[in-house]
């Protein structure tokens, strides 16, 4: 397969083309002597990264500050010298060096969760890896594989057939070789394209996200909820009885962890699949995408959380952003605190709080009876046009001031030295 490497090119100059960074994944056929070799691939990858972790620990207990090239000389390079962990040596070393990498990395998120320099959710500190893990993986650089007409080459253990569903755009940077919990793998390359920048439209769309409707957009469109884990859940519910019932290390229960894992594959790709192709619909027929922020962790803490999880809230969120962003479209978020049930659309009268089994109510100021959930999607839409143009309320629903973000900081602002990660 004859594959053209399309460079980086700058952005912001007349001529210059923005590309971002995506991921293609295959499904792989390894014969068994293959899976064998990617199985003590997997292994030895998992033990370095556990020993990066513990090389670091040490360190930090000691006192002694070490440089990541020093990590990676004690747990690969003088490793493989040791009678513990000479076979070490019998796989690929740029997978070893990419697990050190990865371990240097979680470190590093976690200092930068805890310094406030990573936005978000705070990360926690860095867990070992387990070899009872039902989902493993490898990560190879451009120096560990190739791609071939008929799959990969991967280092140590050959070509790997893939199905090629569909070409690759450009030569890829690096691999990603998966064993999932359910016996398949995965080849998962990332690859360069370009944005594909769409026709500018006039059309904006405010989105009321929920669990008896999946979506209710502004315009009057209802997508329904299609409840993909409530389908499954009578074979699930089987399955994992048969897998209670037998005993751990045999041979019968890893055949029943297989079958568990695949009911949950069948549910997680319907519903990718799903979320996929309503975010591309959105994306394509807006200019503007208006969603509420929704507290998702803290909802799943409720006794709607196996609701909350099967609606996928946070994907369909993401997708959309994506999607956005590849397409010169925009995302805003609207806060959780906007009131967008107790205000009405056409008067603005906020009519207080509503009790969830309230899907549709009558406003006391104009006398218009409202669906709930179509009324929240246009507030959503008003509001989200006031955040993108800055004309915000600083109100939430209980009336307080909501603490709003930091300003970035101008060009000609003074600010700290940046150092060599």
């Amino acid at each position: 397969m004859g594959l053209n490497l399309h460079p980086i090119i700058n952005v912001g100059g007349r001529g210059y083309v923005e590309r971002v960074l995506v991921r293609y994944r295959y499904r792989a056929y390894p014969t068994p002597g293959q899976a064998a070799l990617l199985a003590r691939t997997f292994g030895c990858a998992r033990v370095v990264f556990n020993d990066a972790l513990r090389a670091r620990q040490d360190a930090h207990a000691a006192g002694e500050r070490v440089s990541d090239s020093e990590v990676q000389r004690r747990v690969v390079t003088l490793a493989k010298t040791t009678s513990e962990r000479q076979w070490l040596g019998e796989v690929a070393s740029v997978a070893l060096v990419q697990a050190c990498q990865d371990a240097r990395r979680a470190y590093r998120n976690w200092f930068d969760s805890l310094s406030g320099r990573r936005k978000g959710r705070k990360v926690g500190y860095p867990g070992f890896r387990s070899r009872k893990d039902n989902r493993q993986s490898i990560r190879l650089t451009r120096n560990g594989f190739g791609v071939t007409a008929g799959g990969v080459r991967v280092a140590k253990v050959g070509d790997v057939a893939l199905v090629w569903s569909r070409a690759l755009p450009s030569v890829p940077s690096s691999v990603t070789v998966i064993r999932e919990a359910d016996g398949r793998y995965y080849a998962s390359f990332v690859v360069e394209v370009a944005q594909t920048r769409l026709p500018r439209t006039r059309n904006d769309v405010g989105i009321d996200l929920g669990l008896t409707s999946l979506a209710v957009l502004s315009t009057g469109e209802v997508v329904q909820n299609p409840r993909f884990l409530g389908r499954k859940a009578r074979g699930l519910a089987r399955a994992q009885r048969a897998l209670a019932r037998k005993t751990k290390g045999s041979k019968r229960r890893a055949r029943a962890v297989r079958r568990v894992a695949v009911q949950h594959r069948k549910v997680r790709e319907t519903r990718l699949d799903a979320h996929h192709k309503l975010a591309h619909r959105i994306v394509r027929d807006n200019q503007a995408i208006y969603v509420e922020d929704l507290p998702v962790s803290g909802l799943a803490r409720t006794r709607l959380a196996k609701s909350v999880h099967d609606a996928g809230w946070s994907t369909l969120i993401r997708l959309l952003e994506e999607k956005a962003r590849r397409c010169h479209r925009s995302v805003v978020r609207v806060s959780r605190w906007f009131p967008s049930s107790q205000l009405c659309s056409v008067c603005g009268f906020n009519s207080g709080k509503k009790p969830l089994d309230v899907r549709s109510w009558t406003c006391l100021e104009c006398g218009v009876t409202h669906n709930r959930d179509l009324n929240a999607a246009r507030n959503i839409l008003v509001e989200g046009r006031k955040v993108a143009a800055g004309l915000a309320e600083t109100q939430n629903a209980r009336g307080g001031g909501v603490r709003l973000g930091l300003v970035p900081a101008a060009a000609c602002e003074a600010r700290t030295h940046q150092g060599a990660a």
